[in-house]
């Protein structure tokens, strides 16, 4: 896990900050369906709280979706997560979410 972590790493988040004792996380994953990274939240012990909210014990995730283009003539779909909560948990969340789409299939 050390070396995934240390790959995933170089790619930055959209925005991190630590306010009052609570992590905030963005990140965006381009061509994840909203639905299989709201299932990948699910496995991950997160209860779907609204359309486009998932919860977890010590986190929260919202999610948010556009399609972007990618070249002159293909789109994708771009999904936003945005996840807060305690900085140890949203951590550990965010690196075993961020593994999930990589995944090979089988």
């Amino acid at each position: 896990m050390r070396k995934r972590k240390a790959a995933l790493d170089a790619i930055p988040p959209v925005d991190r900050s630590v306010e009052d004792g609570i992590l905030h996380v963005t990140r965006r994953f381009r061509g994840l369906p909203p639905e299989r990274a709201v299932g990948y939240l699910e496995n991950l012990g997160g209860t779907r709280a609204s359309e486009d909210e998932v919860e977890g014990d010590g986190w929260r995730a919202r999610l948010s979706a556009e399609t972007v283009p990618v070249g002159p003539s293909y789109r994708l779909t771009e999904v936003t997560v945005a996840w807060s909560g305690d900085e140890e948990v949203v951590e550990s969340i965010v690196l075993r979410f961020r593994v999930k789409p990589f995944r090979a299939p089988g």
